[in-house]
């Protein structure tokens, strides 16, 4: 192993420092919000909390969670982030499968199009009208349908598609096997990695996503937990966590910063179940070509 000159020490030991600090800065916020999550009211309007609990309690996720709202838009955006994400790999995988064939007609008029798409987005107004004429407003799949297929996650597909041998394919054809067939025993079991990593993106645009709610969907019993989470925040509409015992001892802040943890925990959880795919597929483009 070849030993590091005296600049490139001075280099990685700046490196070192300097992704150090960034961390802990992008840290130090959200553990100002676990804190104040888990403080007083007292403490909350008083300005004592700082990275540590002040005065221990349980009381702020309490009125949260005796919230009925908050656990109806969690279901909704479970059932958006579940179903959006499987019917994006679907069409994604079934698209770009087709486009990584050299033989299909049209490819370039389509990868064309395709790429036209990650350059200009439709504009607002437009889409509204689209979604509308559709009958799609005030549904799930008002939030779901806009957006059935990245762009860039097909390319990174397609990418990964051409690098399985041609030979496998031709074995897989000699033995019978359809398109459709080849396509999900034999090149998406090989793709996992693939797939673990576009669906990660896929399924946090979901559960992140308030945007395309706010604007296609009234129904307040159709609205996803990040509109609900963004009306606590920006329009401080913490009325309904107010209404118990329990909340009206609690500041609104405490309050927010309960429901902020509570939205953002269980996309958090997800990452560390399929971290060992998710580092190999963010490589994949790296290592091959």
């Amino acid at each position: 192993m070849n030993k590091l000159t005296p600049p490139q020490r001075i280099f990685s030991a700046f490196n070192y420092a300097f992704l150090t600090i960034f961390g802990i800065t992008m840290l130090i916020p959200f553990v100002h919000i676990i804190a104040g999550s888990f403080s007083s009211s007292l403490a909350i309007k008083q300005g004592l909390v700082s990275i540590l609990p002040v005065d221990f309690t349980f009381d702020n996720y309490k009125a949260v969670m005796a919230d009925p709202t908050i656990w109806q838009s969690f279901s909704v955006t479970v059932l958006i982030t579940v179903v959006g994400t499987f019917l994006n790999l679907l069409l994604t995988c079934l698209m770009a499968y087709a486009l990584s064939k050299h033989d299909l007609k049209g490819r370039s008029l389509i990868m064309l199009l395709v790429l036209f798409t990650m350059i200009f987005q439709a504009p607002m107004i437009p889409s509204y009208l689209l979604v509308k004429s559709l009958g799609m407003l005030n549904t799930i799949w008002s939030v779901i349908v806009p957006g059935l297929i990245s762009a860039f996650n097909m390319v990174i597909m397609i990418s990964f598609f051409r690098n399985i041998p041609d030979g496998l394919l031709d074995s897989a054809k000699i033995d019978g096997c359809g398109e459709y067939r080849t396509l999900f025993q034999i090149v998406l079991p090989l793709s996992l990695p693939s797939l673990m990593t576009i669906g990660l993106f896929y399924a946090v645009g979901h559960w992140n996503s308030y945007f395309n709610a706010m604007m296609y969907i009234r129904d307040p019993n159709l609205h996803p937990l990040q509109l609900k989470l963004r009306r606590l925040i920006v329009e401080s509409d913490v009325d309904s966590m107010m209404s118990s015992a329990i909340a009206t001892m609690q500041s609104a802040e405490g309050i927010k910063m309960a429901s902020i943890l509570f939205a953002t925990l269980p996309i958090l959880i997800v990452y560390p179940l399929i971290q060992k795919h998710f580092m190999k597929g963010s490589m994949l483009g790296s290592v091959k070509g």
